[in-house]
C-alpha cells in the first residue's frame, strides 16, 4: 500500500509540474483576456503579474521531478569478473526474464565486474520476499542496496 501511494504521489507530482510548465504562459494569457460586456469595473477580469523568476522555478520543479530517486533494494542474481563473466551475466539475465517475466532486470558492467540485479524494492521486506522467490533458481542471490529512480518505479 505504501509503495502504491508513493508511486501515485510521484506520478501526480511529475504530471502537475510538467503540465504547469507547459501551460503557464497559456494560462496567463487566458486570464488576461477581457470578458464580454466588460464595464468600468469587471469582477471577472484578472490581471496576472509574474514575480521574479516564477517561470524558471516551475521549469526547475519539472526537471527535479525527473531526477527524484529513493534508497531501495534489488536482488543480485549474478556477480562475477572471470573471463566468461559477460556470457554468464547474459545467460542469467535471459533465464530470469524467461522465468519471471513481470520483474525488471538490470545488467551492469562496472570494471571489472558484471552484475545482474532484479526488482525495484523500496523496503528490505519486499527485497527479502523477492529473494525467496528467486533463490530456487539462483541460490547465490543476495540483497543489494540501490538508488532507484522514480522512472524505474513507474515502469
Amino acid at each position: 500500500m505504501k509503495y502504491r501511494t508513493l508511486i501515485l504521489t510521484c506520478a501526480l507530482l511529475m504530471v502537475a509540474s510538467v503540465a504547469g510548465a507547459q501551460s503557464l504562459e497559456a494560462f496567463k494569457q487566458r486570464l488576461a483576456q477581457p470578458t464580454a460586456g466588460s464595464a468600468l469595473f469587471d469582477p471577472a477580469r484578472v490581471v496576472v503579474t509574474e514575480h521574479g523568476d516564477a517561470a524558471r522555478a516551475v521549469a526547475d520543479a519539472a526537471r527535479s521531478a525527473q531526477r527524484l530517486s529513493y534508497k531501495g533494494h534489488r536482488v543480485c542474481i549474478f556477480f562475477d569478473n572471470g573471463p566468461d563473466a559477460r556470457n554468464g551475466a547474459l545467460a542469467a539475465k535471459q533465464l530470469f526474464e524467461e522465468t519471471f517475466p513481470g520483474i525488471r532486470v538490470y545488467m551492469v558492467y562496472e570494471s571489472p565486474w558484471f552484475s545482474v540485479s532484479v526488482g525495484n524494492c523500496l523496503t528490505s521486506e519486499e527485497a527479502i520476499i523477492l529473494k525467496g522467490k528467486v533463490s530456487a533458481i539462483f541460490p547465490k542471490a543476495f540483497l543489494k542496496n540501490e538508488v532507484i529512480s522514480v522512472s524505474d518505479l513507474l515502469e
